[in-house]
């Protein structure tokens, strides 16, 4: 070995050492190239040697790839996503859906929040006024996203935009993370006890339009004020009256369905007994099936003491107009609504509960009839194949229906008005189409109930209200109350397949119902300029996947 062989590095050694087999060991008498010291491993985010980037404009330095560049719309795919900046005299309610609809990362940062003190908004105290005012709109029967949007607007009030509300059929809970690296803050309340009452409703419509008002300054203390006088305020109508309305809703009903002056009587007796029998079972704290159960006992009696008795008059319409007084119409609509907008849980919850209460309507009348043809008393099925039309009379008694069914649902007087030209107009489509056009009942319930739901977004939006007040009384003249009749009244006559035929043409009307209110709504807003890219971002959900 030389004297040059002895100065040879040991890794020069190892490397051309014969007794090294590998595969990547170099052969002996290749030059290997000099590399230059750069890290051998380069992240596949680096831009590569000689690609030149473009420079954002004024030279700015590059910032977060989570901050907006200057001058620029931030954009995910090629084409572009222009930002949203929603319409600031839009009311509250498609603001706060169409927030709603988004992902927390495309929301639009609030603006300086009036509402919030120098010391900054106190979180829990703000949760704890949203949950109550969420309650009170719940247990009023508007639909959950309603709810969650109402919720969500007065914590963005307070200055708590970081807040995810979610609303299920008795249980509200909301959520509020000041930033990612600090604790959740979740509070959650439970609806016990739901009634109808849209006055209250209403009242907390304007107390949530006036805590979004950049205009006007309503602090906690102030809210909590206003939300207790809410919940101490006695219901519009007495009892009395409410007992009155319900007679008279059956006596337009029957109206509606071919019955004369005695039949409206009769029928206005049978539900005036049937809301008394339940108001006593109710304060007895019998559950509200077997309220509905003794309810729908009386109008079905009156009837089949008619028939007994041989009186020329049309008994059908006396138990028919009974029913009308008790079918769950607004249950219904608003457990459609939720399904249409996502909420399954709720609106399954919802419809359930509507399939309870027509389970006892069903056993209460199918008890009265089974004994009626029992004890011989000869009730007509066919009776539904000859329903007259009478414009001038079914026009006036569905006004009067829909007057009725809003005095009910304890409505404010100065909306009672309205929604009785809304049942008015709902009925005149309906005859037009059906009795006139001979169109499927089917397709002129959908297409009524359509209106009705248009209008009602309509009035709402001139008053900056709930939709409710305008479109649940509205749809009272369009119910399924003769198909369900006809119905119970062939299957206690052992006609069971008939039988089905009609209940599922009652259950077909009434999802005509639901869907035709709902999609009338829909079209209302999709007709709003909500956000400036000038479409509803808030309509698109998933692909079906």
């Amino acid at each position: 070995m030389t004297e040059a062989d002895d100065r040879k590095p040991r890794s020069d050694e190892a490397r051309y050492d014969p007794e090294i087999t590998s595969e990547f060991a170099i052969p002996k008498g290749l030059d290997v190239p000099k590399t230059v010291s750069e890290p051998e491993t380069t992240s596949e985010f680096q831009v590569p040697q000689g690609l030149v980037t473009p420079q954002p404009p004024g030279g700015e330095p590059e910032g977060s790839a989570f901050s907006t560049p200057s001058g620029v719309a931030a954009f995910t795919p090629a084409t572009g996503v222009p930002l949203v900046s929603l319409i600031k005299d839009a009311p509250w309610q498609d603001r706060m859906r169409t927030m709603l609809r988004m992902s927390v990362a495309d929301r639009p940062a609030p603006e300086p929040v009036q509402h919030e003190e120098e010391s900054g908004p106190a979180v829990p105290r703000v949760l704890d006024l949203t949950l109550r005012i969420g309650e009170l709109l719940l247990a009023g029967g508007e639909g959950a996203e309603d709810v969650e949007a109402a919720m969500f607007a007065v914590c963005r009030s307070y200055g708590l935009d970081r807040c995810e509300p979610n609303v299920t059929f008795t249980l509200l809970s909301i959520s509020h993370q000041p930033s990612l690296v600090e604790d959740p803050v979740t509070a959650s309340r439970t609806v016990r006890r739901r009634g109808t009452d849209y006055t209250r409703l209403a009242a907390v419509f304007r107390l949530v339009d006036d805590l979004t008002d950049p205009e006007t300054h309503v602090s906690l203390e102030e809210a909590y004020r206003r939300l207790a006088e809410i919940r101490r305020n006695r219901h519009p109508y007495p009892g009395w009256a409410l007992t009155l309305a319900s007679g008279l809703l059956a006596g337009a009903a029957s109206m509606l369905v071919g019955g004369d002056l005695i039949v409206f009587f009769a029928a206005a007796v049978g539900a005036m007994l049937g809301d008394r029998l339940a108001w006593l079972c109710a304060g007895r704290g019998l559950p509200e099936f077997y309220q509905f159960t003794v309810a729908a006992m009386p109008p079905a009696a009156i009837g089949v003491a008619f028939a007994l008795a041989h009186v020329d008059v049309k008994a059908s319409a006396v138990i028919t107009g009974g029913l009308f007084a008790l079918l769950p119409g607004r249950a219904l609509v608003a457990g459609v609504q939720d399904g249409l907008t996502g909420f399954y849980i709720t609106a399954s919850a919802r419809l359930l509960e509507v399939l309870y209460f027509f389970v006892g309507i069903v056993t209460g009348v199918l008890l009265v009839l089974y004994f009626g043809v029992k004890v011989g008393g000869k009730l007509n099925p066919e009776a539904a194949l000859h329903i007259s039309a009478r414009p001038l009379i079914q026009i006036t008694a569905s006004m009067l229906l829909s007057l009725t069914f809003a005095v009910l649902l304890q409505q404010e007087r100065s909306t009672v008005l309205w929604v009785t030209l809304n049942g008015g107009v709902a009925w005149s489509v309906y005859g037009a189409m059906h009795y006139v056009a001979d169109i499927s009942p089917v397709a002129s319930t959908a297409v009524a109930a359509g209106l009705v739901g248009l209008f009602g977004q309509l009035l709402s939006r001139y008053r900056f209200a709930s939709a409710l007040p305008y479109t649940t009384a509205a749809i009272g003249p369009l119910l399924p109350g003769s198909a369900t009749y006809f119905g119970l009244l062939n299957m206690a006559q052992n006609e069971v397949d008939k039988g089905l035929v009609s209940l599922a043409n009652a259950a077909s009307l009434a999802m005509a119902i639901a869907i035709g209110v709902n999609l009338g709504s829909e079209v209302f807003r999709l007709f709003l300029r909500v956000g400036s890219p000038g479409k509803r971002r808030a309509a698109k959900r998933t692909r079906g996947f």
